[in-house]
């Protein structure tokens, strides 16, 4: 029986594109914002398109937190609204939260331009 071995791998690397890499710079800079829609409501993470309609989100930024309330959570997560936002963002929780609960960024010592430069939430 002949045998050849096989590797599936994807080499390669992707871009986040115009609003993803914006978003990722302004967390290195610890700085978050969200798009405002034509609709009024702002999203956090921000999406190149709007999520009910399907129309282009646009380019009108602002700036949202760094404080925000617990919409619901789990076993070390969070699912925070952030002041100014309407869309809520899922990230760690710092200690235990509960929903309704107040709670601020707490940012990484060293950022990046990653979504882990917000360490989590306390």
């Amino acid at each position: 029986m002949l045998t050849a071995p096989f590797v599936l791998e994807y080499r390669y690397k992707r871009s986040c594109g115009p609003v993803l890499s914006r978003w990722l710079q302004g967390l290195a800079e610890g700085r978050i914002e969200g798009l405002r829609l034509a609709s009024g409501r702002v999203l956090v993470p921000p999406r190149e398109y709007d999520p009910d309609t399907g129309e282009d989100a646009g380019d009108d930024w602002v700036s949202v937190g760094p404080e925000g309330t617990v919409v619901s959570w789990t076993a070390g997560w969070a699912l925070v609204r952030l002041d100014g936002a309407d869309t809520a963002l899922l990230h760690r929780a710092l200690g235990p939260v509960e929903s309704g609960q107040r709670v601020s960024v707490v940012w990484a010592e060293e950022r990046r331009g990653h979504v882990e430069d917000i360490a989590g939430f306390r």
